[in-house]
């Protein structure tokens, strides 16, 4: 069973709200998936790794086209990872993902961690678009769109 609760919100309602509406706005032009998940602390070294984990853990791999894609971060590690199910990642590679990962922590040093997020769903959905385009006769949104919040 999956458990991830947290007791103090790390975002206000308002900005949990922009953050879900981002998602959705993204979603709303690809057949891909994408999810949040913000916790304090990285329970292992390399953030990808902890990414996977979680990304196995809320069955993100159970999309038709393999296009799911997880934004992970650790708040109070200042880590963060982008994964990506196969079938997007074979289409990007790895030299993309660490693109946009290297151009969110640009925001986020500038910006607000939001901003920074919303800007971050913004490209994953850009990315997803380009290889996979909504389609409106199959396309459902298949994960929810709510951010999953670790300890």
């Amino acid at each position: 069973m999956l458990r991830f609760s947290r007791k103090k919100p790390f975002f206000s309602p308002e900005e949990n709200e922009k953050i879900v509406h981002s998602i959705q706005d993204a979603e709303k032009q690809t057949s891909g998936e994408i999810r949040v998940f913000v916790e304090s602390r990285c329970k292992y070294v390399d953030a990808l790794h902890r990414a996977a984990e979680i990304f196995a853990r809320l069955q993100m791999e159970k999309t038709e086209l393999r296009n799911g894609v997880l934004f992970y971060i650790a708040i109070k590690d200042k880590q963060l990872a982008i994964f990506a199910d196969k079938g997007i990642h074979e289409l990007t590679g790895d030299k993309h993902w660490k693109k946009e990962v290297k151009e969110i922590i640009a925001v986020f040093s500038k910006d607000s961690l939001v901003a920074g997020i919303t800007t971050s769903i913004e490209k994953i959905g850009h990315a997803l678009k380009e290889h996979f385009p909504y389609n409106e006769e199959i396309d459902r949104n298949k994960l929810p769109d709510e951010i999953v919040f670790g300890k």
